[in-house]
């Protein structure tokens, strides 16, 4: 699989992967599916440990790009941001291939196709090598749905599976689980980190708080 090093937070269905490399960690995206899923492989630069976000589709794509040699990462979990069938469809693969440790959060994890290992809530942290990913509980898109914030590499940096969007929040279906939605996101979110915080979603581009933060009033005007 062809991986580009440089990073513009762009990547097309079937084609390449972009990778950018912090200090301490890896990260590397891809885009898999018919729904244009981002799936996101992060590695401890100084173990070579991983973490998969989402293994949407696609499963030999995900192992391509994790590769094959004696120098790959060695993958070792896998954190699911929410309960939706695309976001997940490759999971019980891409486990059986690596031997994972499926990680969710308890109130999507029984909607999952394989069981968790571990669940997580707001606050709890994920480690793997000498990463530590902070998770954040953003209810309103399903009522498990997590974002992961790493807060090294110069500036934080957030995967927020389809809480967050270039342009708004993700969908939700009634007003009650908007509301719920954007107080968590300006709450959790906008009120707790910079405008410099990287923002990597679950489809699409990437983006950042700076750009989206002007915009939280239109989008609470604008509704569900």
């Amino acid at each position: 699989m062809d991986v580009l090093d440089s990073y513009s937070g762009h990547v097309e269905p079937g084609g390449a992967a972009i990778r950018r490399d912090l200090d301490a960690l890896s990260i590397t995206k891809i885009s898999v599916g018919p729904m244009n899923n981002n799936a996101y492989l992060l590695v401890c630069r100084a173990s070579n440990e991983a973490l998969l976000v989402d293994a949407a589709d696609e499963p030999d794509r995900i192992a391509d790009l994790v590769g094959a040699d004696d120098s790959r990462p060695e993958l070792n979990h896998l954190v699911t941001t929410h309960r939706h069938h695309d976001h997940w469809q490759a999971l019980g693969a891409v486990a059986g291939m690596f031997q994972t440790r499926q990680i969710a959060h308890p109130l999507d994890a029984p909607e999952l196709p394989i069981p968790m290992d571990e669940l997580v809530d707001h606050g709890d942290t994920v480690r793997f090598g000498e990463i530590e990913l902070e998770v954040v509980h953003l209810r309103g898109h399903t009522p498990g749905s997590i974002a992961l914030v790493y807060r090294g590499g110069g500036h934080p940096h957030i995967f927020t599976g389809d809480s967050l969007f270039p342009g708004g929040p993700g969908r939700t279906t009634s007003p009650e689980d908007f509301t719920s939605l954007m107080s968590d996101l300006e709450e959790r979110v906008f009120g707790q980190l910079p405008d410099e915080t990287w923002v990597y979603p679950g489809h699409g581009d990437d983006t950042t708080l700076g750009a989206e933060r002007p915009h939280l009033g239109e989008w609470r005007e604008r509704g569900w």
